[in-house]
């Protein structure tokens, strides 16, 4: 089974380091997971210029880079994602019906991350955690406990704008 992490375009430097600790892979290796992929974004990950990385580390294949122009064929194709709290990722990833955990990264904007998935874990979509708990995390994660997450109607925001601007609302 296949893991894939991502951090979005920013640096998350704990998020990467936390995903190949000792702790972390091991927990993924006795749920089963022989494979994690990494995209690290600009975090460092203590190599020069060098975008593609893959090794072995305790039990697992470690695939790590930096950018793709998608990261869509690995959500797709990973069983399950860790990710930050970004909120385009995370719907994303709800959209393809994955199961996710996120650590959102508390140095960004007023926190926002720790808001949006403290509200999303509540709901029952994904599951919240932190970069320090990862490993906890996992070990307890069932991902058949999550909620499917409602799928796209664009419509509602059209009713929402003719219902603000006193037009008269289709309810179909």
């Amino acid at each position: 089974m296949l893991v894939f992490v991502t951090v979005g375009s920013t640096r998350f430097d704990a998020l990467v380091q936390a995903a190949i600790s000792e702790q972390v892979l091991h927990a993924l290796h006795a749920k089963g997971y022989r494979q994690i992929v990494i995209q690290r974004g600009n975090s460092d990950f203590g190599i020069n210029g060098q975008d593609l990385m893959v090794f072995e580390k305790n039990g697992m294949e470690v695939e790590t880079w930096k950018f793709k122009p998608t990261i869509l064929p690995d959500i797709q194709r990973a069983d399950l994602i860790v990710s930050h709290a970004g909120s385009g990722t995370i719907l994303d990833v709800l959209r393809q019906g994955k199961p996710m955990i996120v650590a959102p990264n508390p140095t960004l904007l007023d926190d926002h991350q720790g808001e949006l998935s403290s509200k999303l874990d509540a709901l029952g979509y994904l599951t919240a955690t932190t970069v320090n708990n990862l490993a906890a995390t996992i070990s307890t994660f069932d991902p058949s406990s999550l909620i499917p997450f409602p799928p796209f109607d664009g419509s509602r925001f059209r009713r929402l704008i003719d219902q603000e601007m006193g037009y008269s609302v289709d309810s179909s």
